[in-house]
């Protein structure tokens, strides 16, 4: 279904995505885009995570994919919404909540073929003015993936040729608590409160072997080098949601109000043992090293909205938002000498501790005017954050370092215009402005170590970037659930915050010649392009939907010592088959295609973010991902995905389901990438051809006399879910 600034997909009914996590069920929602390691694109930048329609600590690989009602879309966000996340848009996960009299849930469990099981349930229970919930589920993993990597550097003379092959193995496990409770105190005040923790522990180990030769040099022409890399980790992950709604007697004018926090630690440790050996096979050193990272993140919202109808087809919104979020995270670099001693490299060790807070007040005006509608929004915007790094210099200083910014309150418009044509057809059309703020770190003009493959520093002169987004959709529904979509867009951002590489010498061994990682302001960029999305009924037994995006993007870039990035026109493409076979069997096949495409930017310094099957995430790091300051583009990949369901029991109230992902081994990660110093070609596989069985039993029971009672009017008039209001 669709309304004036998102679309909405029921997910409850996806068979590809039982037993699974959020990951899984974002492949089979038109728009978005799924790599091999579960990070989410939509049109083709990572989008803002919200759950429940408020921002969350949660990455998409630590909710259950059978908590998830419906996914909503939102291309374009209104000024009701924080304006921070540049050119991306937002995902909001609707987790499952039935208000009915009576009680219901469900029971689940699976095993993969690996011999990794999961087991969950819920339940809902609605008596009285009380509806009570509770879910919970346990997942096991492991991960396989392989990949090789060929890299041309010319930052050292003379010019060396790198290959590397790779094999990782990571495995797990997750659990998921989730409990709250609705009270409708009367007819018109209503108060919610749930909870959720997550809890996991990952041990990624990876094997490479890395050939090196050394190009148009009379001496030692090649080496080989074995890299084990052994880790574990454990991450935590609770909040606390809290919200109170109050309907005056005026039929729907409301105000609300209400409290998130959400707190994530996160502890891992990384022996890395990397051997050199000459041409004869003797080994000729032996590096061993100890990362060890500690981290957390607190993140508070506190909101209220007020909806007040001035006609009949009319109303006002009133809302204000305050956000704050404090990071605290530590990294710890130690070498083992030969005695097995673990000794720290205080120079290259740093722990820090940075908090922000963005304040928001917005404003939006509905009005219909017979077939037309128009929405009109203005949202104001102030940011401030500081920070402090512990570290010791090169020279063997001990050294704190603050750094702070104010930036300055910013206003984004937003106006959504609707018009109902004849025969089921409707045109809309939207434009905002919204922003990306540089964060903390990449700001701070600090190099952080805490990957000694990749080090990263901030640019202080960092200024936000600005995006201008524009939409215009037809909308065409007919027949019993079919429904056509067609919209063209284009955004255009100014300053856009980039990646890029500058050489430098290395503190401790000055005859070596690192590459670091930042940030600069590009002059701008653009996206534009065309989406289908398609349902159609074919028969009472075929359900099918379909999505193409034809798309094309540039970044400008007025520095000639960078890598100029070219224009790309690209497609992506993906079907969804539903069949309702004979004797209670079910079939859905999807598969999606990505062509050619340009490499993201990456220089998103806002929240949210997609987040992949990493396990833990970093405890350190100050930018904690992987950076790449090339550019360059990601080679096309397609796949498919089958799924079979036996529904079986009185009123179908058990199945099993039998997942195949990746039927044709054709997913994969090949990536060409460039910069003033290298050329490099990596390709990666992931879980390919991998099968996943599941079992489901639904059971409850509803008192259809309860709805007759007066006290039970607060139902629909309680609190509802979604994005009401959501800023």
């Amino acid at each position: 279904s669709t309304s004036i600034d998102r679309k909405v997909f029921n997910v409850e009914k996806n068979l590809t995505s039982a037993g699974g996590t959020a990951v899984d069920v974002m492949r089979n929602v038109p728009s978005l885009n799924v790599d091999i390691d579960g990070s989410v694109t939509l049109r083709n930048n990572a989008p803002q995570i919200f759950v429940d329609g408020r921002p969350t600590t949660l990455t998409l690989d630590q909710i259950p994919a059978d908590a998830i009602q419906s996914v909503e879309v939102i291309t374009n966000p209104s000024a009701k919404f924080d304006a921070s996340g540049g050119t991306a848009g937002i995902l909001n996960i609707v987790l499952k909540k039935n208000r009915k009299a009576g009680y219901n849930g469900s029971l689940r469990a699976g095993i993969d073929q690996r011999g990794k099981y999961n087991i969950g349930g819920d339940i809902n229970v609605r008596q009285g003015k009380v509806n009570a919930f509770a879910s919970a589920m346990y997942n096991q993993r492991k991960s396989i993936s392989t990949g090789t990597t060929d890299r041309l550097t010319t930052v050292n003379e003379p010019n060396t040729f790198l290959r590397q092959e790779d094999k990782n193995i990571n495995e797990g496990y997750f659990a998921f608590l989730r409990g709250g409770f609705d009270y409708f105190m009367d007819i018109r005040n209503t108060l919610s409160i749930s909870g959720v923790y997550v809890n996991g522990k990952f041990q990624p180990n990876s094997n490479s072997d890395i050939y090196v030769d050394t190009l148009l040099n009379p001496g030692v022409s090649s080496s080989f080098s074995n890299r084990l890399s052994n880790s574990e980790g454990e991450f935590k992950n609770r909040g606390l949601m809290m919200s109170f709604k109050h309907n005056f007697p005026k039929a729907g004018k409301e105000w609300t109000a209400d409290l998130n926090f959400n707190k994530s630690t996160n502890e891992n440790q990384n022996f890395v043992n990397t051997k050199n050996f000459d041409q004869g096979g003797n080994i000729v050193r032996d590096f061993r090293q100890l990362l060890v990272g500690a981290g957390n993140t607190q993140f508070l919202t506190a909101q209220t909205d007020y909806i007040n109808p001035l006609t009949e087809n009319s109303k006002l919104e009133l809302g204000a938002r305050a956000q704050f979020r404090k990071v605290d995270s530590r990294n710890d670099i130690n070498f083992i000498d030969a005695n097995g001693v673990s000794v720290k490299i205080p120079q290259l060790s740093s722990q820090f501790y940075n908090e922000d807070r963005v304040l928001a007040a917005y404003a939006t005006f509905t009005n219909k005017i017979k077939n037309f509608g128009y929405q009109l929004g203005l949202r104001a915007e102030s940011s401030q954050y500081n920070g402090d790094v512990n570290t010791v210099t090169p020279v063997g200083k001990d050294t704190m370092i603050s750094y702070s910014n104010d930036f300055p309150i910013s206003f984004f418009p937003s106006l959504f215009l609707s018009q109902k044509l004849k025969h089921d057809q409707e045109l809309n059309f939207n434009f905002s402005r919204r922003v990306n703020r540089p964060n903390f770190f990449q700001l701070f003009p600090f190099t952080d170590y805490s990957d000694t493959l990749n080090l990263s520093r901030g640019n202080p002169n960092l200024v936000p970037e600005f995006t201008y987004s524009t939409e215009l959709s037809y909308t065409k529904t007919y027949g019993a659930g079919n429904s056509f979509i067609a919209s063209v867009y284009y955004k255009f951002t100014d300053d856009l915050i980039t990646r890029y590489q500058v050489a430098e010498a290395n503190p401790l061994n000055t005859a070596d010649t690192l590459l670091i990682n930042s940030f600069i302001n590009a002059n701008s960029s653009y996206v534009g392009g065309l989406e289908l999305i398609s349902r159609q009924v074919i028969t009472k037994w075929w359900d099918l939907t379909t999505n193409l995006n034809l798309y094309t993007s540039k970044i400008n870039i007025s520095d000639p010592k960078l890598i100029q990035q070219d224009n790309i026109y690209s497609w992506f493409g993906k079907i969804n088959n539903s069949f309702k076979l004979p004797k209670n069997f079910s079939l859905q096949i999807s598969g999606d295609y990505q062509s050619k495409t340009i490499l993201p930017p990456g220089g998103s310094g806002g929240g949210g973010g997609g987040g992949g099957r990493g396990g833990p995430g970093g405890g350190g790091g100050m930018f904690g991902q992987s950076m790449s300051a090339s550019q360059g583009f990601v080679r096309a990949n397609y796949g498919v995905d089958m799924a079979l369901r036996y529904d079986f029991m009185k009123e179908k109230r058990a199945s099993l389901t039998l997942n195949f992902a990746d039927v044709f081994r054709t997913r994969r990660n090949d990536v060409y990438s460039e910069s003033a110093f290298f050329v490099q070609n990596s390709f990666r596989r992931r879980d390919p051809q991998f099968f996943r069985l599941n079992f489901n039993w639904r059971f409850g029971k509803f008192d259809m006399s309860l709805f007759k009672r007066k006290n039970m009017r607060g139902e629909s008039e309680g609190v509802q879910n979604g994005m009401q209001g959501v800023q």
